[in-house]
């Protein structure tokens, strides 16, 4: 037989890895949908009857916006088709992964590798498939990230950073430089940290050139410690007025707190007119507050995102004008 697309109604949704529990709840919790018909793909959930309308929910890495059934006979047929809807596709696999390996050697090149921060996400469309069976693709050319499968993966240093958390920053600076088209924090630049100790953070922004004015009861790391680019003072970062800390390019905070205080603090600093930048990981306290989240997502200029290197937290970024 000859290839065949059938397009489907409603959209498909790729979880984070070992999170589909936490995107389902969400679909019920916060938009009130019941995956109760949904079809899984692994990781991958199909519903049919999701508003073309409604938002995406945090817990996907990207979702397939207009789905379609492609039937084939071959993994050149496969591979075929899709090249001739669009260039860039990327896989997920869940089952046949011999297959869906040589269906990707045969479309046009996509790094699916890790990459060395800082990088650059590319701004052209990218297309998500899933093989179902040997002769059966689901797949979408439009998603809703510009990440292969929605994802962003680091080479990781596992010797010079004080904490795994550096991987946050790292991914969320090139979020927002997709995002908003910012510029990355480099030499000349003031940057705030609340709640820095043990350093991740500042370990990349320091990395990067930028001068840190770190804030935390507890010292850094060493190595940061004597950093000249790293000004530390052992206080309480929340009770730091914007006037007192002074100008700066960014804020950032990964404090553990509850949200509820973070977003006064955000706005707090928004309105001083003290900075234009900010990057603050929502910590959770149990079940989620969908209500506040949205007003965290209503502060102009801003994106609220579940990063790959996130757990149970959102990531708040702000780049205003």
């Amino acid at each position: 037989m000859s290839a065949q697309i059938e397009y489907l109604q409603g959209r498909a949704f790729l979880s984070f890895p070992e999170m589909k529990d936490l995107l389902l709840a969400e679909l019920e919790e916060r938009f009130g949908i019941s995956a109760a018909d949904a079809v899984h793909y692994g990781d991958l959930v199909y519903l049919s009857n999701y508003p073309a309308e409604e938002k995406t929910p945090y817990w996907s890495r990207t979702a397939m916006v207009k789905p379609f059934i492609l039937r084939f006979d071959s993994i050149k047929d496969a591979s075929s088709e899709l090249r001739k809807i669009q260039r860039s596709w990327a896989p997920y696999s869940f089952t046949c992964f011999r297959r869906t390996a040589l269906i990707q050697e045969n479309l046009p090149y996509v790094n699916l590798k890790a990459r060395n921060f800082p990088v650059k996400i590319p701004s052209s469309p990218i297309g998500l498939y899933v093989l179902l069976d040997e002769h059966t693709i689901l797949a979408s050319a439009q998603t809703t990230s510009f990440l292969p499968a929605g994802t962003l993966l680091f080479n990781e240093d596992h010797e010079n950073p004080p904490s795994r958390a550096y991987l946050k920053i790292q991914e969320s600076l090139s979020l927002a430089q997709n995002f908003f088209s910012v510029e990355l924090p480099g030499p000349g630049d003031y940057c705030f940290e609340a709640g820095a100790c043990p350093g991740g953070w500042t370990w990349v922004l320091a990395g990067l050139g930028a001068e840190v004015f770190a804030v935390d009861r507890a010292e850094l790391a060493p190595s940061l410690m004597k950093n000249p680019l790293v000004t530390f003072s052992a206080h309480d970062a929340f009770t730091l007025t914007p006037e007192e800390v002074g100008e700066c390019k960014w804020v950032f905070s990964d404090v553990i707190c509850y949200p509820e205080r973070l977003l006064e603090w955000i706005k707090k600093w928004i309105s001083s007119g003290k900075t234009k930048n900010m990057i603050c990981t929502i910590k959770m306290q149990g079940k989620i507050n969908w209500e506040l989240v949205k007003e965290f997502e209503n502060i102009p200029d801003s994106r609220i995102v579940h990063l790959n290197y996130n757990k149970h937290e959102l990531t708040f970024i702000h780049c205003g004008k």
